[in-house]
């Protein structure tokens, strides 16, 4: 690999902690468990509060991957977002395990998620930047892989450094949840220690303009773009699909950890423990996917991943033994890579050159514009039916319509 390629790659390695520590394994169960009054209501509203962000980010995406085009800048408008990301980040130290918490976790989470998800259009536009339109899916496998061993090894040093150790390392008040509540701490730190190659190694290809202008030249794109979208079918069959097969995965990262402690009784430190094996699975999914997809194409790599996770998802609402739970879980993490790192390459080698932000910006649309469809059915059918395991059937369905329509998509042509 080039420098170039590896300093791109490492970003997903900065930027993983964040949805492993905050969205799914720790603070989600923390919000559910020690914040909520009572799990079903937590699910309940960490669902509304993910549909609500989704619905900002499908309508945020799209406008500023344009203006990064036009504007030539992918690399400050990632700066900017990974700073932000931080900041919220941070900011769920001061949620305290009382129900009068709970809007300020909400709102940093939301926050913090919302710069997470844009930063990753402007960091995803960069890959064909960085490398061959042939080595496209290897690239992009090997990111994700670098992402779930940095997901990894942070939960790795919550739990060794934070969660466990009783008497804390640092004097931490458990009875405050403070050594719960300080791995918002550790992630924040985490994100600005390691995304700095990315930001120095890896320049923006287009000239610099003036953000009045670039904002003004980015509208303009984005309405082009739109407007052509029914003379290429092939993008407009893809994006449609992944508005809902990536809704489905958004939703099972979502409420993974709340659905565990709601239903298995799962505790931190039994969580922390299931989100280290699902990212080692994880990991190595993503790594062999990306070799994966070379041999059988992204298309082929994700419906086969899509189908993998629609079984084994089926079979964990099933299940009543935590044991079989665990075993579940982890044969999934296998199939979570390979569907995400061979849809980032799907989508890089459809786009046209020179419109790949604007393209990446309707790609994060796609698996956000339906974003809170999924938290909203789930939050409706959990509270209707009291059942979590009720509500997280909807993700067997949005991974079903999702891989349907993929099916109809044309493998795209690699030259390069």
């Amino acid at each position: 690999m080039t420098r170039r390629e590896w300093a791109w790659a490492s970003y997903d390695w900065a930027n993983s902690a964040f949805p492993t520590v905050v969205s799914t394994f720790v603070i989600a169960a923390y919000f559910t468990k020690g914040i909520a009054p009572d799990p079903v209501t937590g699910q309940v509203m960490w669902g509304w509060m993910q549909a609500l962000v989704g619905l900002a980010i499908g309508l945020l995406s799209p406008l500023l991957g344009a203006i990064a085009d036009a504007g030539g800048r992918r690399r400050a408008l990632l700066l900017i977002c990974t700073l932000l990301t931080s900041f919220f980040t941070a900011g769920i130290w001061f949620a305290l395990p009382q129900p009068g918490y709970a809007m300020w976790a909400l709102l940093c989470v939301a926050l913090g998620t919302l710069c997470f998800e844009l930063g990753t259009v402007f960091y995803n536009a960069m890959l064909p930047e960085v490398t061959t339109r042939a080595r496209l899916g290897r690239i992009s496998g090997i990111g994700w892989a670098l992402g779930y061993a940095g997901g990894l090894a942070c939960l790795v040093l919550c739990l060794a450094l934070l969660v466990q150790p009783n008497p804390s390392y640092f004097g931490l008040d458990r009875d405050a949840a403070e050594h719960v509540r300080a791995t918002a701490l550790l992630v924040a730190a985490w994100v600005l220690i390691f995304a700095w190659p990315v930001l120095v190694f890896v320049p923006d290809a287009t000239a610099r303009m003036p953000w009045g202008v670039a904002a003004r030249r980015g509208v303009t794109e984005l309405a082009r773009v739109l407007r052509s979208l029914p003379r290429q079918p092939s993008i407009t069959r893809f994006i449609l699909a992944r508005l809902f097969y990536t809704d489905g995965l958004n939703v099972l990262f979502a409420f993974g950890a709340v659905f565990a402690a709601g239903v298995f009784g799962m505790g931190f430190e039994e969580i922390l423990l299931f989100g280290i094996a699902l990212n080692v699975t994880g990991g190595i999914g993503a790594f062999a996917g990306g070799w994966i997809d070379e041999r059988l194409g992204a298309k082929m790599t994700v419906l086969l991943a899509l189908v993998a996770l629609m079984v084994l998802g089926a079979g964990m609402l099933l299940v009543e033994t935590k044991a079989m739970f665990w075993v579940m879980g982890v044969m999934l993490g296998l199939f979570f890579g390979p569907a995400q790192a061979a849809s980032r390459s799907l989508m890089a080698q459809l786009a046209p050159p020179g419109e790949v932000a604007a393209y990446f910006g309707l790609y994060a649309l796609s698996g956000r514009a339906t974003g809170f469809i999924g938290p909203a059915a789930l939050a409706i059918v959990t509270n209707a039916t009291g059942s979590q395991r009720a509500g997280m059937a909807v993700v067997l369905v949005m991974l079903g319509v999702g891989a349907a329509i993929l099916a109809s998509v044309p493998r795209p042509r690699l030259d390069g």
